[in-house]
């Protein structure tokens, strides 16, 4: 295994009026409401394309998650069995990374950068965006 480290820069962070993980739900079409991704100035040009109405994934860094988890009850649910964490959808793991399924409802470029309202995104207001990428159809190519 390699020992070197990666970098990763974020791209962005979400606005959102959830705040903690408790009250947040665990997937995004299980009751989040939409919230907005606020990118950096320097990364206008490759947002260009997005339109409302489009779905993309976007991939964020769970920072207040443990990296030290590696099984889980999933769902919190104690009440099923431990499994390991690669076979669920926690939060928790050793590189907490995001994968959220949403829709764009408004693009808004400014001076100031590109802000993104979404729906189905249940990450924690603050949370760093690392990338967004674009929902393919089977066989389609971008």
């Amino acid at each position: 295994m390699n020992d070197s480290p990666y970098v990763l820069r974020p791209i962005g962070r979400v606005e959102s009026p959830l705040t903690d993980r408790e009250s947040a739900p665990k997937q995004g079409d299980e009751g989040a409401p939409e919230a907005w991704l606020v990118f950096e100035p320097g990364v206008s040009e490759g947002l260009r394309d997005l339109r409302a109405g489009e779905e993309v994934m976007v991939l964020t860094w769970l920072d207040r998650a443990s990296r030290e988890v590696l099984a889980v009850h999933p769902r919190g649910d104690v009440t099923r069995p431990v499994t390991g964490v690669f076979s669920t959808r926690s939060p928790d793991r050793p590189n907490p990374i995001g994968l959220h399924r949403v829709t764009l409802v408004a693009v808004d470029v400014t001076k100031d950068g590109t802000r993104v309202r979404v729906q189905n995104l249940e990450a924690l207001d603050g949370t760093p965006v690392l990338d967004v990428k674009p929902v393919l159809d089977p066989g389609a190519e971008r």
